[in-house]
């Protein structure tokens, strides 16, 4: 009888803490992105009442350039085992060369030097791509950090590029893969301090912190609210993961997008003009 009794009360413990649907926020959503020319996935997580929404919240999308959440664990794993220094220097060698865009860290010169910490926040704050393939580098590479992220229970954020056996992966999601539910897990595990350490997760979290490209969905949230945030894009996909501080009612969400018939690079992209509704409304909603 009392084993009877404790089954039940663990059952009914489970139920209380299982998270439920905010059917009127799911709502809300569905109308928002019911005319959008591409593949849409959307994860809401009410913090505070611990209620979510899930729209297509398990298929896979490119990262673009979240992918970059990846590496910071991996780099993050490095640093905690003692393998790595926050502050340490490193030196830039042409070899380590990528030319695309803006990024600042291809710009130096060969024999440069530069704190870890800095090549970091470049990967964070302006996505530069040069920093990051050095930091995955010295990570261990593709496979090491995927092994991490494995044995964290996260079987669908991937490194995809310059990663032996993913090859088949880059051709259809590119440098990265993931799902709507799974990034913003990992963005609530950081906020929780439970990715790798508290320490190491509060680190992130700063980091996370300091986004140059706050032009879509953290246009929407007001200026003195703390958000941590990963965005990422290329030309069929437009993608980002928040964690909104808000004093009322904190929340975290995701949005991926990917064939996309708008393919343009201004302000008026579909997805962006979408991420920004969706932003909005969710700021609105919960404060």
């Amino acid at each position: 009888m009392k084993r009877l009794l404790c089954l039940v009360l663990l059952f009914a413990l489970l139920f209380s803490n299982a998270q439920k649907t905010d059917k009127k926020l799911q709502s809300q959503l569905e109308d928002v992105i019911k005319d959008f020319h591409g593949d849409i996935g959307i994860y809401v997580h009410d913090l505070k009442h611990n209620k979510i929404v899930a729209i297509n919240a398990d298929t896979l999308f490119p990262t673009a350039s979240i992918v970059k959440i990846s590496i910071l664990i991996g780099i993050m794993d490095k640093i905690q085992k003692g393998e790595l220094k926050y502050h340490q220097r490193l030196t830039y060698t042409d070899s380590l060369y990528y030319d695309e865009g803006d990024d600042i860290l291809s710009r130096f010169k060969d024999s440069a030097t530069i704190e870890l910490s800095k090549v970091m926040m470049l990967m964070l704050t302006i996505s530069d791509n040069c920093a990051s393939l050095w930091l995955q580098g010295l990570a261990g590479g593709g496979l090491k950090i995927n092994s991490i992220l494995d044995s964290m229970g996260y079987k669908f954020t991937r490194v995809n590029s310059r990663t032996k056996g993913r090859e088949a992966f880059r051709s259809i999601y590119g440098w990265g893969q993931t799902t709507p539910r799974e990034i913003a897990k990992i963005m609530n595990q950081i906020v929780d301090g439970k990715i790798i350490s508290k320490e190491a997760s509060d680190k992130m979290l700063r980091l996370l912190g300091r986004q140059y490209w706050d032009e879509e969905a953290l246009s929407q949230i007001p200026a003195g609210v703390f958000t941590a945030d990963k965005n990422g894009a290329v030309d069929e996909s437009r993608n980002e993961v928040v964690y909104v501080n808000s004093k009322k009612n904190p929340y975290i969400f995701s949005i991926f997008t990917k064939n996309n018939k708008d393919t343009s690079w201004n302000s008026t992209n579909e997805a962006w003009v979408l991420t920004r509704k969706i932003s909005a409304l969710l700021w609105r909603y919960f404060n």
